[in-house]
């Protein structure tokens, strides 16, 4: 379709007729994710302020259908890159965020880490080095302030706050640890996520959420006791990168909603429902 054919249906998507301005809008999605580019510039040239606003939902839907397509392809793909299902998460609410850049941003944040780092050390040792490097170096912390603002679940303004949920802190955390050929992991842990660092010879974990803090199994144990639970093999072992994306989404979902966001908590379900067997929808 041709640019002039595009300014034509646009202009008539305040028609009266309701009937003609909805088969508009209907045309215009059938177009899809190509039909963004030329409409953002229609948004900034035009003065109508009812055809502005029909523009920025046909945007927002196209946007929100791509994040939709790279989730289904993200959870149909092998190795289920635990970066790039963040990254997805992230282009909900920032599209223009590139996956290239988050790995750039990184890498920086691995060679920080890399300069201090050797191998040799204990595995207690290990991890006081990264600790040092992104909490004390780089000064990645809880956002405690405004713990339910959804950007906290978005790893592009993790990286450039420094400052998150225990969940995207933690991602943060182990692909730097993970980089530097550490056994570390997530774990889901009722109402926190955790880090373990687990091999043939240690087993401990890490919290994120507070500066790395090293804990063992028993403390968790007595966690799991103080919220009157009962213990689960999950809440002391990894969990994989899909795991991590639904908690995630989870979080999102809650933040939304405590923002009272509810349009947005109801997409942010729909895309939990993308990546989920049965009932794995609880938040």
């Amino acid at each position: 379709m041709s640019e002039n054919e595009l300014k034509a249906l646009v202009s008539l998507l305040d028609d009266e007729d309701k009937q003609v301005s909805d088969h508009v809008h209907e045309k215009i999605l059938s177009l899809g994710t190509e039909a963004i580019p030329f409409l953002e510039k229609e948004w900034e040239s035009n003065l109508n302020p009812s055809v502005q606003t029909r523009i920025e939902e046909l945007i927002h839907t196209l946007q929100y259908e791509l994040v939709k397509e790279r989730l289904r392809k993200w959870y149909a793909s092998p190795d289920q890159d635990l970066l790039t299902g963040m990254w997805i998460i992230g282009t909900y609410q920032y599209p223009e965020i590139e996956l290239e850049k988050l790995r750039q941003d990184l890498e920086q944040i691995y060679y920080e880490a890399w300069l201090e780092f050797r191998p040799d050390l204990y595995a207690y040792d290990q991890i006081k080095v990264i600790n040092s490097v992104i909490f004390n170096k780089l000064k990645f912390g809880a956002n405690t302030k405004n713990f339910h603002s959804p950007g906290n679940s978005m790893i592009n303004v993790v990286l450039e706050t420094r400052k998150g949920n225990p969940i995207t802190l933690c991602v943060i955390y182990l692909l730097v640890a993970q980089k530097l050929k550490l056994p570390v992991y997530g774990v889901n842990l009722p109402n926190l996520f955790i880090i373990t660092y687990k091999d043939d010879k240690h087993q401990f974990y890490i919290n994120a959420f507070n500066r790395g803090l090293i804990f063992s199994k028993q403390d968790i144990e007595n966690y799991i006791h103080e919220l009157h639970m009962v213990p689960q093999q999950s809440f002391f072992e990894p969990c994989n990168s899909l795991e991590i994306i639904r908690r995630a989404l989870r979080n999102l979902v809650m933040s939304f909603e405590k923002m009272g966001e509810h349009a947005k908590a109801d997409e942010a379900k729909m895309l939990l429902i993308e990546i989920s067997e049965g009932g794995d929808l609880g938040v």
